[in-house]
């Protein structure tokens, strides 16, 4: 096994603020990557990217709403011309609305698909258009789609976030099978993390209770907890070195895969 190093490479991370996005971009830049974070949170975005300034790699911060095809040409383009490339964009960025089917909300799903379905789909197109020959870096590249151990399992509560996680799975695959065939040179893969005590997932959580699917946080992460052959929650560090591999050239034969790290939860 090697040791993961990304010296030269180029790398966006949407959803970078916070959160999973934020170690993502934190554990490329560790390994050798310089690193572009984008997040509609400008403040907590410029104050990450200050953070992974202290790495020592070359950073910048731009404002970018996944859903908008203008900020998805913007961001890349910014990110071409800040680092001189772009080989690797980990599609983090993603919200979750929790909710019983019995109480359908029509338009909490369609934020979700707009922000997990569409926002992914829009992040393959522009790097393919970027990574692919002829494109503004034109050497070939990685795309990390990140889904969700929800997209295997299921779970009360999250019905629409498991269908939009589901859509990233399959979304993966088949564009991995157009960038092989279309000579593309992009491997694209997706992650399936477990939960995390992230703001997103201690709100999954909370709403839990809310929903009366279980009586207080401690039997929320219990029942996680219990679902999982390893008998604890994830952490950021966990998917971090996941899609450290996956960016890297000892993943170079795996594509079109969804990588699971959750503990054996969706087993």
């Amino acid at each position: 096994m090697g040791t993961f190093d990304l010296s030269g490479k180029k790398a966006l991370v949407t959803g970078g603020a916070r959160g999973l996005g934020e170690g993502f971009a934190l554990a490329l830049a560790k390994a050798g990557a310089d690193v572009v974070i984008s997040d509609i949170q400008d403040d907590l975005g410029k104050q990450a990217a200050d953070r992974l300034a202290e790495t020592g790699r070359r950073v910048g911060f731009v404002h970018h709403d996944v859903t908008a095809e203008g900020d998805w040409r913007a961001a890349v383009a910014a990110t071409v011309d800040l680092l001189g490339g772009l080989d690797i964009l980990v599609n983090n960025a993603g919200i979750e609305v929790t909710g019983l089917l019995s109480s359908f909300d029509p338009d909490g799903w369609r934020r979700m698909f707009d922000v997990n379905v569409i926002g992914t789909g829009l992040g393959l197109k522009y790097a393919f258009a970027a990574m692919a020959p002829g494109g503004t870096a034109g050497r070939g590249g990685v795309v990390i789609n990140v889904a969700s151990v929800a997209a295997t399992i299921a779970f009360p509560g999250i019905a629409g976030y498991s269908a939009s996680k589901s859509a990233v799975d399959r979304i993966t695959r088949v564009a991995a099978q157009e960038s092989g065939k279309l000579g593309y040179g992009v491997r694209v893969n997706c992650l399936y993390p477990g939960l995390v005590a992230t703001d997103m997932g201690n709100q999954l959580a909370g709403d839990l209770v809310s929903l009366g699917l279980v009586s207080d946080l401690g039997e929320a992460i219990g029942a996680v907890v219990e679902q999982t052959p390893s008998g604890r929650l994830g952490e950021v560090s966990d998917m971090a070195s996941a899609v450290v591999f996956l960016a890297s050239d000892d993943a170079q034969f795996i594509n079109g895969a969804g990588i699971p790290v959750d503990g054996g939860m969706g087993m």
